[in-house]
């Protein structure tokens, strides 16, 4: 319940359905929080009206313009209630409502309500009975503009994207994002989705996302979701972490040149870690720099984690000498 709705419909004027005879016909129904409730919730005398004679109309299954206009009022006091939302499609239906006038309407709603899952979900349904999602790009980007990771907003412009095939220029929309915050995690995520959905991540592809992506973390070497793009990618690599040329030069030369990113060192305990499972190159060489990375992440570099990364060396210390699993089973309990 939003103290601003309250305050919205105060300075309309308000005129409480009890005393609206147009409304006399309809018997209200008051909430049943049982014999003896714990705690009651101090609701507005608005919010108890509107909420009474929607129960009233819930009821009687009611589907009329009168109907239609009290759940405009209760989604406006309570824009999270669920069965609100769907009772007034039950009226647009059954009324044969302009279906455009509704969405711009869910529009206006959006933008004073962007962070909630039921305003967000009565668009999709408009939009599935449309048929038409040639509006949900720019309205998603209008949103983002204001908040740019607002997840129901991506959520939104995900699922209009998959249903409507609306990829074109999305790579170029994620770039512009990230050249404003290149840490915005909810973008590296979007621009990971458009390719997965689109090409594929094949081998020029591949090729590519890992130059723009080693070029951004050039830019911000803690950038977190940069690095974890990365990793992301290198799923997609048939040699693995520990093969990918460009990866392995760009982690070393970073590393040899002084950088200690957390991340950066992390990347190179699960290279090093891969090359001693599958026992290619130097694998007691590998066991070794993997140690000195975790014993380097757990005293300076991500001390927060340093049970995990001990833990890390341990496993470490021991694969291949044929006691890692004992080391493992030993940890787990």
């Amino acid at each position: 319940m939003s103290d601003s709705s309250d305050e919205e419909i105060s300075q309309q004027k308000w005129v409480f359905y009890k005393d609206r005879p147009d409304w006399k016909d309809v018997e209200p129904i008051p909430q049943d929080d049982g014999e003896e409730p714990v705690v009651t919730i101090a609701y507005s005398k608005e919010f108890t009206d509107v909420y009474d004679y929607f129960r009233g109309i819930l009821k009687t299954q009611e589907k009329s313009e009168r109907a239609l206009q009290l759940t405009k009022d209760a989604a406006n006091l309570n824009p999270a209630n669920y069965t609100v939302w769907q009772y007034r499609r039950d009226i647009i239906k059954a009324l044969k409502k302009d279906l455009r006038e509704e969405l711009e309407y869910i529009r206006q709603t959006i933008r004073k309500h962007s962070k909630n899952y039921q305003v967000w979900h009565h668009r999709k349904v408009l939009v599935e009975w449309l048929n038409d999602g040639s509006e949900e790009l720019e309205f998603t980007k209008s949103i983002l503009e204001t908040d740019d990771k607002n997840y129901h907003a991506w959520q939104h412009r995900q699922w209009a994207m998959k249903t409507f095939k609306l990829y074109e220029g999305e790579l170029d929309y994620v770039d512009s994002l990230l050249q404003t915050d290149i840490r915005n995690n909810s973008a590296w995520n979007q621009r990971y989705f458009v390719v997965n959905n689109t090409t594929g991540f094949t081998d020029v592809v591949l090729s590519n996302e890992i130059d723009y992506t080693l070029n951004k973390i050039n830019i911000a070497k803690e950038n977190e979701s940069a690095w974890n793009y990365l990793r992301g990618l290198l799923l997609h690599d048939k040699e693995g972490l520990s093969k990918n040329q460009k990866v392995v030069k760009f982690c070393e030369d970073l590393y040899n040149s002084g950088n200690r990113s957390a991340f950066l060192l992390a990347l190179l305990v699960d290279m090093c870690d891969e090359e001693i499972t599958q026992g290619s190159g130097d694998v007691l060489l590998a066991r070794q720099k993997g140690i000195d990375l975790c014993k380097e992440l757990a005293s300076n570099y991500d001390t927060i984690r340093c049970k995990y990364w001990e833990y890390m060396a341990n496993t470490l210390e021991k694969k291949g000498t044929g006691t890692d699993e004992a080391c493992t089973s030993s940890t787990a309990n």
